[in-house]
C-alpha cells in the first residue's frame, strides 16, 4: 500500500472479470491535513492508486499505470462525510497488460469513472 493507513478494505470480491470492493477511509490520515485544510478531500491521484492496488490484489501481480483515459471526476469524496466508498472494476487481462473500466461511488453518488491500462511488471 503506497499510503499506509489511508484506507482499509471492508469487503472484497473477485469473480473474474469483476472486482467489487468496499473501503473505509481514515479521515485522520495526514494526507487530508494538506488536501485541503479544514475541508478534506480525497485526492484524485489517491483514488487511482487505490484502484491500482485493488487490481493488483485481484490478479496477484504488480502493475504500473500506462494509460488513463475517459477519466471523469464527478463528485468530491470528503472522508468526514463519506468515509465508505464502493469500487467496481471490470478487468480485461492479456499477457502484458490489464485494461480496466472502473466506477467509484459513495452512497448513491457516482464519484469517478475511469478507463485505464496497466502494464504487468516483474514481481
Amino acid at each position: 500500500m503506497l499510503l499506509e493507513g489511508l484506507y482499509e478494505i471492508q469487503e472484497f470480491e473477485y469473480a473474474e472479470p469483476h472486482v467489487k470492493a468496499t473501503i473505509k477511509l481514515n479521515k485522520e490520515h495526514e494526507i487530508f491535513e494538506g488536501h485541503f485544510p479544514g475541508h478534506p478531500v480525497l485526492p484524485g491521484v489517491c483514488v487511482i492508486q487505490i484502484i491500482k492496488e485493488l487490481t493488483e490484489k485481484s490478479l496477484e501481480k504488480k502493475l504500473v499505470l500506462s494509460v488513463a483515459s475517459n477519466v471523469k471526476f464527478m463528485a468530491v469524496i470528503n472522508p468526514e462525510k463519506n468515509d465508505i466508498v464502493q469500487l467496481e472494476i471490470e478487468l480485461d487481462q492479456n499477457e502484458n497488460e490489464v485494461k480496466i473500466k472502473n466506477t467509484v461511488r459513495f452512497e448513491d453518488t457516482l464519484a469517478l469513472k475511469l478507463n485505464a491500462n496497466f502494464k504487468i511488471t516483474a514481481e
